[in-house]
């Protein structure tokens, strides 16, 4: 009994095959005609007289034209010629015309280049297809060679004219017929579990009425028969569609679940829905308030990104996906909203992301927050020491509180960021990434600071020191400038700089870590480049040209001939200035990886060194306060570097 069920189950899924297979044999709505066109090698033209209804069409060549004519068309009526870029030394050339009865679109293509004839007009009622070869007339020289309908050769001589027949059909319901057969094939295949399912595509489409007073709209798009319908776009209308020159205006509204017909060129791949919007005999663009698309889809891989796109048919002959109009919102992960600020097809791009992965991500992101902390807590003990230093507060001492507060803040705001990424709000962790990007510009700032301020004692450029409070400006002030233009750019472009960054390990690509940073995208990277490695550059170049400078001024000095003291002097100015901050730039060769370590252990840990330098010079000072007191010896300049290096 059972085997019987399936030979019966087998039968049907047999029959209904060879039904669905007849529908696609006689009702291929697409036509695709190609050949070589042999020329002279004289400048040559495409023509074309395209018009209404469901006759012929025509399609000739001579010496110097290659033509296109005839009545197939539902709305488009053309008449026009295109030069084609001539080489002299080429007398033939390979075309194709291609027939999309569905969208009222109609493109030639000519050595590889592509003129649309007819831009595509919406879904249609009623299209011409079924286009099959009619008259042919041969000629002697100039025409087409191995005419071609979807790749099975007509001609293989050189003909002047090949006419083609058509017939009318509604469009729409054979779609949808074809798509109910598939949709019966696919239960039965289910239940026999013999193949896998079968998808057919379906149209749907709804005119939308928009009269005066009209205040916008939200619709559900028309559920084809093989969707469920709480898989199906909705659609948001806004009030400014509607146009004050006219008393009503008719939107168009189309939902396409064949991507084959709007498949591209590129990598990307379309997911399933495509909508199509349009103003009957109007081009909207530049809406001051966006058409929302919202898409339902299943869960994309984690290393998938979703976009939302739109082919603007009256910008792009052939197939062209652009990300330009339209912003993307991922309300779930199946759900993603579209604002858009013109009417054409919208989908949503799928792309594989080839993530910039970190190595060892997760070693650094410890050895960083635990340096970070004991950076913490040395700064703190270094503050308190420089703020009850005895005697009168130099500008020196000034200068390295600032640079102290920075660094704390800086390590203080990175332990925080990985925690706010994942229990805060959106809103907070672009708080949180905003105070980081804070805080590592002022510490670069600091860091300038003291190298400018080291100038200042070895060259001496002043007769008096500068106000403290100019310091203070560059150092704390600057860099609000510079987060305040961000945030404002962000209000202004609409566009998100700080929130949630996600950072991928190279051993674990499913498991990222998450901080609040600035993000990847056009105006996050410019900033960053302009901003952070500009700052970082002038900061590193100009440490290590002091640092020059001050080793050099320096060296003959007694206390240098005791290896530790150079040494000392050296680390210690090189963490003033910044300087070890240049191993970011360091990374790459075989020793990458190695250099990506020292970068993370030194830098974090510089509030640390940074104690050291002033506890061991400290105890230095004391050492030698007797022979210091007693000595008269040394050049003004001397002295002054002297107190620099042990302040």
């Amino acid at each position: 009994m059972e085997q019987y069920s399936k030979t019966v189950r087998m039968w049907i899924i047999t029959c209904l095959l060879f039904i669905l297979s007849q529908a696609a044999t006689e009702n291929d709505r697409d036509f695709k005609m190609c050949g070589t066109w042999h020329h002279g090698i004289a400048s040559r033209n495409l023509k074309y007289d395209l018009k209404t209804g469901c006759e012929k069409i025509e399609i000739s060549a001579n010496e110097s034209t290659l033509s296109v004519r005839g009545s197939i068309t539902a709305k488009c009526t053309e008449s026009s010629s295109i030069p084609i870029e001539s080489n002299p030394h080429q007398n033939q050339s390979h075309f194709c015309v291609f027939w999309e009865p569905l969208l009222d679109l109609l493109i030639v293509e000519v050595n590889g280049k592509n003129h649309t004839l007819c831009r595509s007009n919406g879904l249609q009622e009623n299209c011409c297809t079924d286009l099959s070869p009619d008259k042919q007339e041969a000629v002697a020289l100039y025409g087409i060679v191995n005419g071609s309908i979807r790749g099975d050769i007509i001609k293989e001589d050189v003909m002047k004219m090949y006419d083609f027949k058509g017939d009318t059909i509604n469009c729409k319901k054979k779609f949808c017929d074809e798509a109910r057969v598939a949709n019966m094939i696919e239960e039965v295949v289910m239940k026999s579990n013999t193949m896998g399912p079968v998808h057919l595509p379906c149209v749907q489409s709804t005119v939308i009425e928009m009269k005066e007073g009209f205040m916008g709209l939200n619709l559900t798009l028309p559920t084809p028969k093989i969707e469920s319908s709480n898989m199906t776009p909705s659609v948001y209308l806004p009030s400014c569609l509607k146009s004050n020159s006219s008393n009503k205006s008719k939107v168009v509204c189309t939902y396409f679940k064949d991507k084959a017909l709007f498949q591209g060129s590129s990598d990307a791949v379309l997911l399933v829905d495509i909508v199509g919007l349009s103003v009957e005999n109007e081009i909207i663009k530049d809406l001051p308030e966006p058409v929302k698309i919202k898409f339902h889809h299943s869960v994309l891989p984690a290393n998938c990104s979703r976009k939302c796109v739109s082919w603007d048919t009256r910008r792009d002959n052939a197939v062209n996906w652009r990300y330009d109009g339209c912003e993307t919102l991922k309300i779930h992960d199946t759900v993603t909203e579209c604002h858009c600020n013109h009417l054409t097809y919208f989908a949503i791009l799928v792309q594989v992301e080839q993530k910039d992965t970190v190595r060892h991500l997760k070693e650094l992101t410890f050895i960083t927050a635990v340096g970070c902390a004991v950076s913490l807590v040395s700064c703190l003990v270094l503050f308190y020491w420089l703020s009850k230093r005895r005697g009168k507060k130099t500008q020196i001492t000034l200068v390295h509180r600032g640079l102290v507060v920075a660094i704390f803040l800086l390590c203080l705001f990175f332990i925080l960021t990985g925690t706010l990424a994942n229990v805060g709000n959106e809103r907070v962790c672009k708080i949180t990434g905003s105070l980081l990007h804070y805080a590592l510009l002022s510490t670069l700032c600091w860091m300038a600071m003291e190298v400018f301020h080291t100038f200042l004692l070895i060259r001496k450029v002043f007769d008096s020191n500068l106000p403290t409070w100019i310091f203070y400006l560059v150092g704390f002030g600057l860099p609000v400038l510079l987060v305040s233009v961000l945030l404002l750019t962000e209000q202004i472009h609409k566009v998100d700089i700080y929130g949630k960054r996600e950072i991928v390990p190279s051993d674990n690509v499913s498991s990222p870590y998450f901080m609040c940073w600035m993000l990847v995208n056009e105006k996050s990277l410019l900033a960053h480049y302009i901003i952070n490695v500009g700052l970082l550059a002038v900061v590193v170049s100009s440490g290590a040209v002091m640092l020059f400078l001050v080793v050099r001024e320096i060296r003959n000095r007694p206390d240098w001939k005791k290896i530790h003291v150079a040494f000392l002097s050296i680390w210690g100015l090189t963490c003033l200035f910044g300087t070890t901050w240049g191993l970011g730039f360091l990374d790459f060769g075989p020793l990458s990886e190695a250099i990506l370590f020292l970068f993370c252990i030194i830098n974090s840990l510089q509030g640390f060194f940074l104690m050291l330098r002033y506890y061991a010079l400290e105890r230095m000072k004391k050492k030698d306060r007797s022979f210091s007191d007693g000595s008269s010896s040394g050049s003004s300049k001397q002295h002054m570097l002297q107190t620099h290096e042990k302040s």
